[in-house]
């Protein structure tokens, strides 16, 4: 893969497409030549390969293409798992149950709740996340990712497995969260998930990005026409059909 950098302008949706690779622009642990212009992380900082650990204290958060979920956990437990990057207590103070770990579990419900009240989630806090729909345990890993209060939200192909209701669902989701000030950025092949959902796109093709602009921008250009639907007359149809 080449370097692939990007600015990612505060309170907007980007969408990385990759017709042909996968996982560009973060892989596993790390985070990949990405750029931002939020003044909390310096403006126009060239973040380049970041430790998800180091990523997460900066306030950059994620979620996974396979759901990362305690499912037989409740949601509310599941979503104060995001918040102990902001606690202090240790293994002691939990076993113990001193002030300290009384504080932190306080701000990890408070803000835990905080958090499904906002997304529309909030009457399934007790509910063991194992027994909910696909669709809505998608939303309980994204409200997880929510409580380390990120100046970033990294989604890794968030619509994967997902039927058309729940795809549609997650879309009106992500731009709910988007219109409620938070900055993210989607990998994913779903190109009406993308076009429906984000006011930036970014592509890639063999490691190499092609073509970066409005969701307009992007569908008119002809190297990301010939990347999805390839060269000729049928492909030239394709198009139309698309367009």
């Amino acid at each position: 893969m080449n370097a692939v950098g990007s600015y990612i302008d505060r309170d907007s949706v980007i969408h990385h497409l990759h017709p042909v690779t996968k996982n560009l622009l973060f892989i596993g642990t790390f985070v990949i030549c990405l750029l931002t212009n939020h003044p909390a992380i310096l403006a126009g900082l060239f973040l380049g390969v970041v430790l998800i650990g180091t990523a997460a204290r900066k306030r950059m958060a994620r979620t996974f293409q396979n759901l990362q979920l305690f499912k037989f956990m409740s949601v509310l437990d599941n979503v104060k798992i995001g918040c102990h990057i902001r606690t202090k207590s240790n293994m002691l103070d939990a076993i113990v149950h001193t002030r300290t770990y009384r504080q932190d579990e306080e701000y990890a419900i408070s803000k835990s709740e905080e958090i499904l009240k906002a997304i529309g989630l909030f009457e399934y806090r007790d509910t063991m996340a194992g027994n909910l729909a696909y669709g809505m345990q998608r939303k309980v890993e994204i409200a997880r990712a929510l409580a380390l209060e990120p100046y970033i939200l990294l989604l890794d192909e968030p619509a994967a497995g997902m039927n058309p209701l729940e795809t549609q669902e997650l879309m009106e989701f992500i731009k709910m969260l988007n219109e409620g000030g938070y900055t993210i950025a989607v990998i994913e092949h779903d190109m009406k998930f993308v076009m429906n959902s984000c006011n930036r796109i970014l592509v890639l093709n063999f490691g190499q990005k092609i073509c970066e602009g409005t969701p307009d921008e992007v569908k008119a250009n002809k190297e990301v026409q010939e990347a999805y639907f390839g060269k000729g007359i049928i492909a030239g149809e394709a198009v139309k059909v698309h367009a």
